[in-house]
């Protein structure tokens, strides 16, 4: 049967060295078993030691690149990643709106899991105010929800209280990443906010490494591939959790400095959800 085989969007930058954006959700479509399409919104030149150069796409070929998906596959869920301005912003939603795509996981690419800011500060708001309402489930790190919600996070009733104030702002299913920059720290905790209320943590394993790039950009991924098979968002949420844990657990020697997490490593794995959610 014609496009029976669950099909999933990345709308997202390429990054030339293939550890993040649209390559690391290409990725993670692959090892989960899923058929992956992409809109490519920017181009990146750069290595494991960084950026160099970048190139957005103009408007009219995104538009033709969303035209072209409606017009022959049947995409069942999508995700953005890194959306650099308004403009692009705006398109996008444009286009995800006028379409069928599915449930959409936004990863706000905002700022960096050490708090660096990526996108511009002029664009945030229509990342929030546009953007943000059409999220099934919305990714932020430690420091993007503390943006988002514009307050300090200190505690789990500060997490708490992010993940609410954000799921206010329109997005149905919220997961409030926990930080992990301190060596010492054992687990990374997760919160996470359901549409129906319910709200858990998700805790595993610290990795003290350098291999986790496309770390968000493949939990959100993961996220998105579950639910274009149809599984449940609780269970989407928890697989991809475990998914991306053991992608880093069990890194690869890519490039010389800040190297990708090992995907062949989360698709050999057997997720187990039972210890992962935590009351």
């Amino acid at each position: 049967m014609i496009n029976s085989t669950p099909q999933a969007l990345t709308i997202a930058g390429s990054d030339s060295d293939g550890s993040a954006g649209m390559q690391a959700d290409l990725h993670t479509f692959f090892t989960r078993n899923v058929y992956g399409a992409s809109v490519i919104t920017a181009c990146v030149a750069g290595n494991s030691y960084g950026i160099h150069a970048s190139v957005p796409m103009p408007t009219d070929f995104i538009d033709q690149e969303f035209q072209d998906l409606t017009d022959d596959y049947h995409i069942k869920a999508s995700k953005t990643g890194m959306l650099a301005d308004s403009e692009l912003i705006k398109n996008v939603v444009k286009n995800y709106q006028k379409g069928d795509f599915g449930p959409l996981v936004v990863d706000p690419v905002i700022m960096t899991k050490h708090g660096s800011q990526l996108l511009e500060e002029s664009a945030f708001d229509t990342l929030r105010m546009a953007l943000l309402p059409l999220a099934t489930v919305i990714t932020p790190n430690f420091y993007e929800s503390q943006k988002i919600a514009e307050m300090t996070i200190r505690t789990d009733d500060d997490t708490i209280t992010a993940a609410h104030k954000i799921q206010a702002m329109g997005a149905k299913n919220v997961i409030a990443k926990g930080a992990h920059s301190d060596s010492n720290q054992t687990v990374v905790r997760d919160y996470v906010l359901l549409e129906s209320g319910e709200g858990f943590w998700l805790s595993e394993p610290y990795h003290d490494t350098d291999r986790v790039n496309g770390t968000g950009d493949s939990l959100s991924a993961c996220i998105t591939a579950e639910l274009a098979k149809g599984t449940p968002i609780k269970m989407a949420i928890q697989i991809a959790k475990q998914f991306v844990n053991t992608a880093i657990g069990d890194p690869i020697q890519v490039g010389h400095k800040f190297g990708p997490i090992n995907h062949w490593a989360a698709q050999a794995a057997k997720i187990d959800l039972t210890p992962a959610t935590e009351d």
